[in-house]
């Protein structure tokens, strides 16, 4: 493994072309790890290599593992959350890997919790719209151990090298070449954050694996790497997305003043969690369950109908957070079971000042996860020959309207491999020497406030247009407002030097459009996406697919290949 900046191959045909994998979490790093074995590999990493989504990932990975389990209980529980636009060949291929992915993370060395008595030794929990428990854990830290383990195995590795705090600015497309052929992808131009340079990056394949879209909103469970980047850069080249309407609000997390960005784990309502209701008034101690108002499997429905109803029951009585009360557990399992299996929120929230053994934990509904994205099939091809991507950048299929809890890691572990396997068996594409990046005609940034101001208005004009409950009006807004947000950051991005403020607005404003375009052409509520103006749900629907109209040679900047 390397960490050095190394001069960039020239040419993507050249034998000493690497794979660019763009994004360090579990579906970069799969990629990687089942590539470098006959390949280089260049993974790049926005910021330090430990900040990735995957690292903040609490609950689990799904694993068709029990006695009691099968694969057809798994396809039906992903369907049922994914409210009737799931792909079902997508969810039976994703279920019938789902073993065999869990064995190869235990083999990597991931510590999941153990149990004597579980599948391949594995403790076993349950989370909302599961039938039965299926998810191998570690703890409530799985997508921490995950990572950690598996940057461990990429770091050790001669043939990977990693790169920290490079971003991704474009791929490099036929168009860059001025060649008049089928477009294809053939790198990728690079910032190098620490020497304020864009390099290019030759590529006999790019894979984008930069996650998704949360940081668009205000509130998000998300890191601040998630800024849609490979979804806007698939975008720009000419790729389609599908289903961006349907972002995932995690129900539960933490309100708090000091801490805006921590998940409280829905594994702990698997457990036997209630969502209550703090004091609404004089004479109201509070402590009102309020579920079985809205879902008849309580606590464990599925997340968009737990957090529209959090949402509900928040505007209905004035309130900026409900409770979610572990005290249950306490009483039925025991104190020492609740240390043991959340450590990591009850360490959190006790330097917080909440004691989650005696006291409600105060959370509300955040943005965190993309459930739609670049457009590809299940070996991580996109429209762009050249250019892959997999996890929760892509829209595959999988999740349809709505994730279900746990599938994530798995569709980034078992598409990895798979993505992997075409990479290897896709011929090296023979393109010759790739054109610098041009910044002859820019200058340093004058005005960097111009950037922090737009990126603040767009969070929360997501926020309140495009959330949880929508509008046609809404969308409107959003929409007229979102355009002059993205005009104003491409004439800034026309006139200046790049930096990762700007880059990263520009992929959120173009992210945003697509968020809203998308919403605006479903006329139903379905899954994640609720609109009061067609509360319906249609008897029949298929995914929102967005695709690019023909552009010519002069083009924006933003649209330039």
């Amino acid at each position: 493994m390397s960490t050095a900046a190394a001069p960039p191959t020239a040419d993507p045909g050249s034998p000493q072309a690497p794979v660019v994998v763009v994004g360090a979490g579990l579906g970069g790093l799969a990629v990687a790890l089942h590539l470098a074995a006959q390949m280089p590999v260049v993974v790049l990493a926005k910021r330090e290599l430990d900040e990735s989504a995957t690292a903040w990932a609490q609950g689990g990975i799904v694993g068709v593992l029990g006695s009691d389990d099968s694969i057809a209980s798994h396809v039906r529980d992903t369907q049922d959350a994914g409210a009737g636009i799931v792909d079902e060949h997508t969810a039976r291929f994703i279920a019938e890997n789902s073993a065999a992915a869990v064995r190869w993370l235990v083999e990597a060395g991931v510590p999941f919790s153990e149990d004597a008595d579980g599948p391949l030794g594995l403790h076993l929990t349950r989370e909302g719209g599961h039938a039965v428990r299926r998810i191998a854990h570690a703890a409530d830290a799985t997508g921490k151990a995950i990572h950690d383990t598996l940057l461990q195995r990429a770091r050790a590795h001669p043939n990977i090298t990693l790169r920290e705090r490079w971003m991704a600015v474009d791929v490099i497309t036929s168009r860059h070449l001025r060649r008049s052929e089928p477009t294809r992808c053939y790198g990728v131009y690079a910032l190098d954050m620490d020497h304020r340079r864009v390099e290019t990056l030759a590529a006999r394949a790019v894979v984008l694996a930069t996650g998704g879209v949360g940081k668009v909103y205000r509130y998000t469970s998300n890191p601040d790497t998630a800024t849609g980047d490979g979804i806007a850069m698939a975008w720009r080249a000419g790729c389609r997305v599908g289903n961006m309407e349907f972002i995932q609000f995690h129900p539960t997390c933490l309100y708090h003043p000091q801490e805006r960005s921590l998940l409280i784990t829905e594994a702990l309502r698997g457990e036997g969690a209630h969502l209550t209701l703090p004091s609404t008034g004089p004479g109201d101690p509070g402590g009102t369950r309020f579920m079985a108002a809205h879902d008849a499997r309580l606590e464990l429905a599925p997340r968009d109908i737990v957090a529209r109803a959090i949402d509900f029951e928040m505007k209905k009585h004035g309130l900026d957070h409900v409770w979610l009360d572990a005290r249950p557990i306490v009483a039925e399992k025991g104190e020492a079971f609740l240390r043991e299996h959340f450590p990591t929120i009850h360490a959190r929230c006790l330097k917080l000042g909440i004691d989650i053994v005696t006291q409600p934990i105060p959370v509300v509904p955040a943005a965190h996860y993309t459930c739609g994205g670049v457009v590809t099939d299940l070996d991580g091809r996109t429209d762009l020959p050249g250019l892959y991507a997999v996890g929760e950048t892509t829209y595959t299929g999988l999740h349809g309207a709505n994730r279900l809890a746990s599938n994530s890691l798995l569709e980034c572990v078992v598409l990895g491999r798979t993505c992997a396997e075409r990479i290897l068996a896709d011929p090296a594409p023979a393109a010759g020497p790739l054109p610098a990046w041009d910044e002859s005609q820019v200058e340093d940034a004058d005005e960097q406030v111009v950037i922090a101001h737009n990126w603040d208005e767009l969070r929360l004009l997501m926020w309140n247009y495009v959330g949880i409950v929508r509008t046609t009006k809404r969308l409107e807004r959003a929409l007229h407002r979102i355009k002059l947000l993205r005009s104003e950051t491409l004439e800034y991005y026309a006139h200046f030097r790049v930096n990762r403020d700007l880059l990263e607005l520009r992929n959120l404003v173009m992210c945003a459009e697509l968020i809203v375009q998308s919403a605006l052409r479903r006329h139903e509520s379905r899954g994640l996406h609720y609109s009061r103006d067609f509360p319906a749900t249609l008897p029949v629907s298929f995914p929102t697919v967005l695709t690019r109209r023909a552009r010519s040679r002069n083009a924006a900047a933003d649209d330039a290949e």
